[in-house]
């Protein structure tokens, strides 16, 4: 069993921070201990900034993706193309998209993958709602830009056989997205590229 080393809060903050993906314990210690050690200019507007989010943030009721406002600064964006929605997993899908600043298009976040084995279906997924949308009309592309995984595809061939019958051009990421990687991971240039050069689903 492994000694206590500071008081329950420190402790609290510490389990918290290791929570965080990318930190572990050790990495969340000395997190911990950089934030205590600039209370003033680090812990301190943290706290507050974290405040303030818990109140404000939002999910967006029409593409699922995070904001203070619905509908969503992307949604609501009149410079954007209505007729393009990029489907991703995530929302950490979307922003890297956004930062490769490749298309000037709308989003819809799915909230994962179907995978059987840990009980996600269709209906645990965001899929019903971006079916809707494509139905509803005025969407002419859709570009699938899961990650390339079995799940990724699996889930990507289940949204293209919902959209079967509707007047919608189904696209996907080109190759130049590494089998087996993920979106958030990669570079920007990579992310263009793969936009710029998609195929045909």
């Amino acid at each position: 069993m492994s000694k206590r080393i500071a008081g329950p809060e420190i402790e609290r903050l510490i389990q918290l921070l290791a929570k965080v993906p990318g930190l572990g314990p050790r990495s969340a210690r000395r997190a911990a201990l950089q934030l205590i050690k600039k209370k003033e200019q680090l812990l301190s507007p943290l706290a507050a900034a974290m405040a303030e989010a818990v109140d404000a943030v939002r999910i967006c009721s029409n593409c699922g993706n995070v904001d203070t406002c619905d509908p969503c600064t992307v949604c609501t964006d009149p410079r954007r193309d209505g007729a393009t929605i990029i489907v991703v997993e995530d929302v950490a899908d979307l922003w890297a998209l956004e930062r490769a600043g490749a298309m000037n298009a709308r989003y819809h976040v799915l909230g994962g993958t179907l995978s059987p084995l840990d009980g996600i279906g269709p209906d645990e997924l965001n899929i019903k709602a971006l079916i809707d949308r494509v139905a509803g009309g005025g969407v002419s592309e859709l570009i699938l830009a899961v990650n390339a995984t079995v799940e990724g595809q699996t889930t990507a061939h289940y949204i293209t056989d919902q959209l079967s019958g509707l007047e919608v051009r189904v696209t996907r990421l080109a190759h130049g997205v590494p089998v087996g990687g993920e979106l958030d991971y990669l570079d920007e240039g990579t992310l263009s590229a793969a936009l710029k050069s998609r195929t045909a689903f």
